[in-house]
C-alpha cells in the first residue's frame, strides 16, 4: 500500500494503522516522491491526498492508474467538493473520502466497486458559501489548477480566489 500525504503525523498515523492490518506500507509526501516508488513498485493500493504542494494528487491519481489498472486508489481530502470528486473518479479514483477518514472507512472504499443508493439526499438545498466554493473547484478543475486563469474565469481578483482556496470548505 502506498499513502501519499504532505502530513507526515497523518501518514505515520495511517501508516501503522494499516500494518496493523496486515499491509506493507510505504509513504510518500509528494507527488514526485510517489511516483519514483510507484515505478518502483507499482501498489495494489493507494490512499493520495488531493491537496500536496507541487501537482495535485489527481496526476499521482492518473499515473499509478497508467501503471496497474487493478490498483485500488481512495482519494482523500479536507477540501471536498463535488467537483474535486468527480475528478478523481474520472481520473481513475475507486473512491474519494473527506478527511477525517478512519482505517476501516478506507478498508471499506477499496472494496467499493459499485455506487450506494441507500446514500441520504440532503432535504435542503446547500447553503451559497458551500455553493460558491463547490464552482470554484470547478472552475478550477476545468482549467487544470490554474489560479490565474480561473480568477479571470470568475471574474476575480487572484489574491482573492487564493485566499478562498486556502480556507476550508464551508459545511453543507
Amino acid at each position: 500500500m502506498l499513502i501519499v500525504d504532505d502530513d507526515a503525523t497523518f501518514c505515520r498515523v495511517l501508516a501503522r494503522a494499516m500494518e496493523g492490518r496486515g499491509y506493507v506500507v510505504t509513504v510518500a509526501h509528494d507527488v514526485p516522491q510517489a511516483i519514483a516508488s510507484a515505478e518502483r513498485n507499482p501498489p495494489r493500493y493507494a490512499v493520495v491526498d488531493l491537496k500536496m504542494p507541487g501537482p495535485s494528487g489527481l496526476a499521482l491519481v492518473r499515473r499509478l492508474r497508467e501503471l496497474d489498472p487493478h490498483s485500488r486508489i481512495v482519494v482523500l481530502t479536507g477540501y471536498a467538493s463535488i467537483a474535486t470528486a468527480i475528478e478523481a473518479i474520472k481520473v481513475g479514483a475507486t473512491h474519494y473520502l473527506a478527511k477525517p477518514s478512519n482505517a476501516e472507512e478506507i478498508i471499506a472504499a477499496f472494496g467499493r466497486t459499485d455506487g450506494q443508493t441507500e446514500v441520504s439526499v440532503a432535504a435542503s438545498a446547500a447553503p451559497v458559501a458551500r455553493v460558491e466554493w463547490e464552482h470554484i473547484q470547478k472552475v478550477l478543475a476545468e482549467r487544470q489548477g490554474n489560479i490565474t486563469d480561473t480568477a479571470r474565469a470568475l471574474g476575480m481578483h487572484r489574491r482573492t480566489l487564493q485566499r478562498k482556496l486556502a480556507k476550508r470548505p464551508p459545511k453543507g
